[in-house]
């Protein structure tokens, strides 16, 4: 029997290198017959010359597999996704057509969950506050921190069980460290097999030192939390966001900061990218990173090899590991 013809569907060729270690690539081409020239949306050319193609390897700068690509594409068979979310590339035909697809999502978690315990840590050293003090004063006794930092004895308040949200509960299990979480779709008994206890969003907030969110941006989750929410987290909180800047009242964090009762370190925001000028910029207690949690570098490596991993699984028994299904969009990222 063959095997199946694969293609590449991706912003940029530089890409597949950054994503595939040769000795990933060489895996690939034991499992598939690989067409090289990756199928980007100002190459049509390349498209033509996919049009057997069973496989698609996606990523970022994929084109949207509307009807017209699937039309062009009438073998396709899965799409593997070596990057996150999917929802900017899949299509209702693409469901209606019975094309499975995989995301590397899980990996991409990896990555995210570590810079999230960092940020925890830090945070309640008053690491980064100490580091802003230092720089502005120049005088270590003036730039110590005070009054009861550590970590020990702690709560740290998850938002959302998602992927991300259970790793950093998994990472978070060394650590003297108490955790609440708060997700409508879990239960109580949910909750304790994940090590935590189920909690409401005002009691989560009103309880925890830091409050980290993992939840996906939905019209549900739309500025989840508001001025109300925000004033409700206790004096000298931090607010960890890595999941999406909608999920956040920006104007209301803004206020919170400025008057110094909140810290908040922030991976994404809203808008997205800032512009320049923006007040939190400027606004006192918040560490700003420009949306880096997320795998970079090195850490690319990890999404492709999981890809290739899921691909033979297909390959040689049909099934899928990380196999993202239609109802699934309505709750993930």
């Amino acid at each position: 029997m063959n095997s199946p013809i694969a293609a590449f569907a991706l912003e940029d060729e530089a890409l597949i290198p950054q994503l595939f270690t040769p000795q990933a690539l060489t895996r690939l081409r034991a499992l598939v017959r690989l067409d090289e020239r990756p199928i980007a949306p100002a190459d049509p050319g390349a498209l033509r010359a996919a049009t057997d193609a069973e496989i698609l390897i996606t990523g970022w700068g994929a084109p949207a597999l509307d009807a017209g690509m699937l039309d062009a594409l009438p073998r396709l068979r899965a799409v593997f996704h070596a990057a996150g979310t999917v929802k900017r590339i899949v299509s209702p035909e693409l469901w209606e057509r019975g094309i499975r697809v995989s995301s590397s999502a899980d990996a991409n978690a990896v990555p995210v969950a570590e810079y999230t315990l960092a940020m925890i840590l830090l945070s309640a050293k008053s690491a980064l506050a100490s580091a802003d003090a230092y720089r502005r004063v120049q005088d270590m006794s003036l730039a110590r921190p005070r009054g009861d930092v550590g970590a020990f004895g702690i709560t740290v308040g998850i938002v959302g069980a998602s992927r991300i949200g259970r790793r950093v509960l998994d990472l978070l299990r060394p650590f003297d460290i108490a955790t609440v979480l708060y997700d409508p779709s879990l239960s109580a008994v949910d909750a304790a097999a994940l090590g935590t206890t189920l909690v409401s969003l005002p009691d989560l907030l009103r309880v925890s030192d830091i409050v980290s969110l993992h939840a996906p941006s939905l019209p549900a989750t739309y500025r989840m939390l508001g001025a109300a929410e925000l004033a409700t987290m206790r004096d000298g909180a931090t607010l960890i966001n890595t999941a999406r800047g909608s999920l956040v009242d920006t104007d209301a964090l803004v206020a919170e900061l400025t008057t110094g009762r909140l810290r908040a370190v922030l991976d994404v925001t809203d808008p997205e990218p800032l512009p320049a000028g923006h007040p939190l910029f400027s606004a006192p207690g918040v560490t700003l990173t420009p949306h880096i949690a997320g795998s970079l570098g090195n850490e690319l490596r990890r999404m492709g090899s999981q890809t290739v991993d899921e691909i033979e699984r297909f390959v040689t028994t049909g099934s899928l590991g990380f196999e993202v299904r239609h109802r699934d969009l309505a709750t993930i990222a």
